[in-house]
């Protein structure tokens, strides 16, 4: 499930903070920000009445504002110092680990990924996308990166994805590359496939130009009624990724 947040994540965030280290009214603070509401300070300073505020604030708002407390949390973790207990874990890393300990049990398709909510796909899209991501920034080829990473973040949107931006960024980041081997910086994937037929094993370079055709109808040039399904976004943006993988492994090493 993506476009919810059950119960069983609404009454588990505020346990979570306070496990990793928050006190009660630091959490009331981050959700009510969170949220744009003012907490409840007339009598209420008691530890069960502020955690019992915070669990109603939970459970009245939007599904997709859940997800944003779960970002406020993580950020206000984020580089704080673990406490003097010995061996004791980074908060941050406490945070990070229940709550993705409680998307996986419940089927939620996200994943907290530092202090982003982003969303969770197959183990193969993430070998595919994320890794891939992360290959070519330490290649140097930001560019193919950052492209594969905004494609990431434009599935991650709440509380609707932004599907057409996803397919640009992914075959954007597929492009870049394949320009950065070829040298071909005014060809279009399609005509760099075409020309350079080494790029991809045969047949598949067909594949690809097929891809990126599909791309170009669904993420560019766009008929009434004709927008993308989550799942054909997915499908690009993860075929991107295994093919950057796939094209970064023949840049040249120093």
């Amino acid at each position: 499930m993506r476009e919810e947040a059950p119960d069983a994540l609404r009454s588990a965030i505020a346990t979570s903070a306070r496990h990793a280290g928050l006190g009660f009214n630091e959490v009331r603070q981050i959700v009510c920000q969170a949220l744009a509401v003012a907490p409840d300070t007339r009598g209420n300073w008691s530890e069960p009445n502020v955690m019992a505020e915070v669990e109603q604030l939970l459970e009245d708002c939007h599904w997709f504002e859940v997800y944003e407390v779960i970002e406020a949390i993580a950020e206000s973790l984020f580089n704080r110092p673990p406490p003097t207990i010995y061996r004791q874990k980074p908060p941050l890393e406490v945070f990070t680990n229940d709550i993705n300990r409680i998307f996986l049990k419940n089927g939620i398709g996200w994943q907290l990924f530092l202090i982003s909510v982003e969303m969770r796909g197959s183990e193969v899209f993430e070998s595919a996308v994320r890794e891939g991501r992360d290959a070519l920034w330490k290649a140097g080829k930001r560019t193919s990166g950052n492209e594969l990473h905004e494609a990431l973040r434009d599935l991650s949107r709440r509380p609707e994805p932004e599907l057409t931006g996803a397919i640009q960024h992914g075959i954007a980041a597929l492009e870049c590359l394949a320009k950065d081997l070829t040298g071909g910086d005014k060809e279009t994937l399609g005509k760099l496939v075409q020309h350079n037929p080494s790029l991809f094993p045969s047949p598949l370079g067909e594949a690809v130009a097929k891809v990126y055709g599909f791309a170009s109808n669904n993420g560019r040039h766009l008929k009434e009624g004709g927008a993308p399904s989550f799942e054909e976004a997915e499908l690009v943006v993860g075929l991107s990724g295994v093919l950057c993988r796939y094209l970064e492994r023949k840049i040249p090493k120093p």
